[in-house]
């Protein structure tokens, strides 16, 4: 088990599906590119992507669509540049996230950390209203191994002057929680999806809004 949220030194947030519903987005623009390429996205696929780096994305979805796995990079690249443009139009914040952030500002140092690229992360946040939400921003391009490795929580605790022992974090995949625990985090998970295998969190809540009392 998890200590008092409110007894940590600092909080990171993982983006999508956790803060953000940008999982619908990401959805549609998958739903496109298969689509395109005459198969369908399944929730099936959906699973076995969410959470997971750009470079096992390309190489699952280039298989998938029985491409040369050369052609994985270039399907990915079409997605994130749907998704941009998607993002700087419309996108809804997660049940109690915006409740959540409120009440942590000011009390906490706030983080987050995202395997999404640099410009989907200011997009998004810029489009929910929470660019100026976070003291630390880390995302895939400031690091050489995406979640599930520990890289990216390991530099947020680094530029938050925290130590990870002292740091929760708040995900929703089984690579986030991977990587939290790598990381030396200690992790609450809050799966989009029933089907997510989030057992290595230190607690499992339905919603960021059962947090919000305790803080």
């Amino acid at each position: 088990m998890t200590q008092p949220p409110h007894r940590y030194g600092a909080v990171i947030f993982d983006m999508d599906g956790l803060l953000l519903d940008t999982e619908v987005v990401w959805q549609e623009a998958e739903d496109a590119l298969f689509a395109a390429h005459g198969q369908v996205f399944s929730h099936e696929d959906k699973l076995a992507v969410i959470g997971t780096d750009f470079g096992f994305t390309a190489r699952y979805i280039a298989q998938r669509l029985r491409l040369p796995p050369e052609r994985g990079p270039a399907l990915v690249d079409e997605m994130i540049d749907a998704m941009h443009e998607a993002l700087q139009r419309e996108v809804a914040g997660r049940p109690g996230a915006y409740e959540l952030v409120a009440r942590l500002r000011g009390r906490v140092p706030l983080a987050l950390a995202s395997n999404s690229p640099r410009r989907l992360v200011d997009a998004a946040l810029a489009t929910a209203g929470l660019a100026d939400a976070f003291d630390v921003i880390v995302t895939s391009d400031d690091v050489r191994l995406s979640k599930p490795a520990p890289d990216i929580y390991l530099l947020a605790c680094e530029r938050l002057g925290v130590p990870p022992w002292q740091v929760l974090a708040l995900e929703d995949s089984a690579a986030g929680v991977a990587a939290a625990k790598a990381a030396g985090l200690a992790c609450i998970a809050v799966p989009q999806f029933a089907e997510t295998d989030v057992a290595a969190a230190d607690r499992i809540i339905d919603s960021l809004e059962e947090l919000i009392p305790e803080f």
